[in-house]
Formats: C-alpha cells, structure tokens, sequence
C-alpha cells in the first residue's frame, strides 16, 4: 500500500473535471463551451496547477463528439469519451456510476462540475456510491491546505467554511463566481474511450420527456411584474385570474414548488431555490406561505405584494404590501381596477 500511495504522488492524480453534454447551463454546443463548462475549466485548471497536475475532461451524454480544440484551449489534456447509447441522455445514477468506475481506475485529486441542477444531482449520487463527502456550490479552496473549502448554503445567504476529508474530494462549482479565462497555452488533448458497466438498476430514473425553455420575449428572468401563484391558487384552472393579470400588467405567471408538484404549472414556471430567481420591480405572491426555498427564489425582486387568506403565513413577513383575502376575490378586484 505505501509503494503504491507513493507511485500515485509520483504521477500528480489528475483534477476530473466532469462534463455534461445535455441540454442545461453546462452543455457544450458543438465547437463552443457553455459559460458553465468555461468557469469550471478555468478552475480546474487553477487546481491543478497549484501541484502540477492534469485536467482530465469526462464527457457524458448526447452529442459527445466535442472538438477538442474547444477544451485544450481551456487547458485540458486528456478526454475521456464515454460509450454507452443507454445514458445518452439524462440518467443521473447511471452518469455517476461510470464517473465511479473512472475514480477507481483513475485515482483523481479532486472531482468537479458545474453547480447546476443536473451537477448538484449527479455528484450527490457519486458521493453515496463512494461514501465521500460533497462541497456543493464550492467558492474557493484554500490554497495553503486544499481540503478546506468555502461555499454557498441556503441560496447563497449564508457562507460555510468546511474541511473536506479522503479522497477524491468531490466539488461543484457555484455558478458565476469564477470568470472564464482561456489557457494562456492552449493544450493538444489526448482522447481516449470508455467503456463503463451500467447495472440495471442504475436505469430506473431517466429523462422522460422536455419542456422547452422560453428564452425569448418576457420571461420570468426579464419581465417587469411577476405573479405568483402557490397551493392557495386551488387547481390549473385558477390561475386563470392570474394569468388574465400579468397580461394586463405587462408580467408573466410564476407558481411555486407546490405547484409544480401538483402538475398545476410546469417546472419552467416555478419561483425559488430548485427553480427561477427572479428580480423584477414587483412580485404579486398570490396563495404562498412563503418557505425559505421560495424566498430566496423572489429575494432579488425590489417589491413584493402578498396576498393569503391566512394572517399566519409567513410571507408577509417579506412583503412590502400585504392583503388579507381570498386571492381570487382580491386579484379579480385588481383587474377590475386595472381595466377601469
């Protein structure tokens, strides 16, 4: 075991750097990196040159045949291209099964993605299977001792100082916080293929179908007046009255995750932590109580009006404005006025 640990010293374990091909923040569209796949290169690179290590980029997915021009540019030396049409899309423990496997042939220092959605997801599962700790929504490492970490808790209102223990450490970079920078010598990386064994059971959970993201006209990242709709809304059809409001005002309609779950509004609609943060002029919170999850979702907007029938909830806490009452009696008189 020593001869061994010391051959490993020798060799500088490399810096995997995970990346997804899908379509999220962190996919890579033909010859071009996402900003996230930037970010995360640019700090990979940052690790491992502090010890003269590699960074090795783990390609998974859809469309893997990503140019390697594209990822020598930001430093990367070797490619791992993954071989198996059964994960092409999204299936998290599948991905974090062969990211796994590649660990325990590999032997990397640290293992890292982007802090989306999907990265967040896939290393939670890759820390269960090798029973090592995860830094999600990471800021920075220590430079002096790279097991200590900053990062990002409860929607980035409070900061942590954490210590990391065994190896790999497993890392997800916050998005935003690291700007993307090319290498100053673009490498020639050596690709190579992987062949993982999947077990079946890793198969259950996949990608079913996709909702196609708005990203043009008024969105709930740009429109002026959002209004959101939570349990108190009732049903899909209440959100009529809703609906019929932002129209008027110019917004859009936001829900939140109670929502979602109910199958009232799909995921593109919703307002907090595992959905969209928005930041418009005025937040109508139409029937919510007010969770931190959706808080931290809304907290970016500069007025927020809140309407429940329950004096207890506690988003009135938030509000700027505040109404008692049924939402659907108080918006239908807002609408009302609005017309006039």
């Amino acid at each position: 075991d020593t001869r061994r640990q010391a051959h490993r010293r020798r060799e500088k374990p490399p810096v995997l750097c995970y990346q997804r091909r899908c379509r999220s923040l962190n996919r890579m569209d033909g010859n071009d990196l996402s900003e996230a796949c930037r970010q995360v290169l640019t700090f990979a690179r940052e690790l491992a040159g502090r010890n003269g290590s590699e960074v090795v980029a783990l390609l998974i997915g859809e469309n893997k045949a990503a140019a390697s021009a594209a990822l020598g540019g930001y430093g990367v030396s070797r490619i791992l291209r993954v071989e198996n049409d059964a994960i092409d899309d999204y299936v998290p423990a599948a991905w974090a099964r062969v990211m796994s496997q590649v660990i325990s042939e590999r032997k990397p220092q640290v293992v890292l993605t982007a802090g989306t959605d999907r990265g967040n997801e896939v290393m939670a599962h890759l820390a269960a299977m090798i029973d090592r700790p995860l830094s999600a929504n990471t800021l920075s490492v220590d430079a002096e001792d790279p097991t200590r970490v900053t990062r990002m808790r409860w929607g980035s209102s409070l900061l942590e100082e954490a210590v990391l223990v065994g190896s790999p450490r497993l890392l997800t970079l916050a998005l935003h916080v690291v700007p993307a920078e090319e290498a100053p010598e673009p490498s020639e990386p050596v690709e190579e293929t992987v062949a993982p064994t999947i077990p079946e059971a890793d198969l259950r959970v996949r990608l079913t179908r996709r909702e196609a993201e708005v990203t043009e006209g008024t969105t709930l990242k740009n429109a002026p007046v959002v209004v959101g709709g939570g349990r108190g809304v009732g049903s899909s059809e209440g959100y009529a009255v809703l609906e019929k409001l932002a129209e008027l005002v110019g917004g859009v309609v936001g829900c939140s995750r109670v929502a979602t779950n109910n199958g009232w509004r799909p995921h593109s609609d919703q307002v907090g932590l595992t959905g969209t943060r928005i930041s418009p002029d005025l937040y109508i919170a139409c029937g919510i109580s007010g969770v931190i999850q959706h808080l931290v979702g809304c907290k970016g907007a500069k007025r927020i009006l809140v309407i429940n029938k329950d004096p207890e909830a506690a988003f009135f806490a938030k509000a700027d404005y505040g109404v008692l009452g049924d939402l659907h009696e108080v918006v239908s008189a807002i609408i009302e006025e609005v017309q006039k």
